[in-house]
């Protein structure tokens, strides 16, 4: 009963990490990479389709984005969806395909992806607490209907507080790296 308790609070975690390194990946840092453009929807026939799915995107470099549409009518479609993103970067398009430099970023561009990224952080800890309430909720409700002993339930906590630390110490330390990054000019 305790395992099951221990690695369904692991496998949570564990996927809001995920969750939270998916956040990070989609801002932009000083370096090119198509991963910036992850959360962008272009806007296709009435429906919002996700930009990778409308065109290749590669990087030759670290200052460029190439982007090639799979049909050459979307080229519009995705340039717009581009200077309408929070990305705060200029398209250009030659007709057959999108060129996105990616300029350096301003030292107040640098500051507020520091504050997202700490909003970030402080979301993703906020829900590795509840998965540990939740757990501690499920740990109580077994203890209650007799199921476990107190001592097993105060095993089943301090593994539970143990979980918790170890993952909240995990998204910190993508925090501070992510940080470093665009920090760097």
């Amino acid at each position: 009963m305790i395992k099951e308790v221990l690695q369904d609070a692991e496998s949570h975690m564990k996927k809001t990490v995920d969750v939270f390194k998916r956040e990070l990946s989609s801002l932009r840092t000083g370096r090119a990479s198509v991963t910036i453009f992850d959360n962008i929807r272009v806007d296709y026939f009435g429906s919002e389709m996700p930009l990778n799915q409308l065109a290749t995107l590669s990087s030759p470099d670290a200052t460029l984005v190439v982007i090639s549409p799979f049909d050459a009518g979307t080229i519009t479609l995705i340039e717009k969806a581009i200077q309408s993103s929070d990305l705060g970067l200029n398209p250009n398009n030659d007709g057959k395909i999108i060129r996105v430099p990616i300029p350096p970023l301003t030292e107040e561009r640098r500051k507020t992806l520091g504050k997202k990224i700490q909003e970030y952080e402080e979301q993703s800890k906020i829900a590795i607490r509840n998965i540990r309430r939740d757990a501690r909720d499920q740990s109580k409700e077994l203890l209650k209907e007799k199921m476990i002993s107190e001592d097993d339930e105060h095993k089943c906590e301090d593994e539970i507080q143990k979980l918790t630390d170890k993952y909240v110490d995990i998204i910190t330390e993508i925090s501070k790296k992510k940080q470093t990054d665009i920090m760097e000019v």
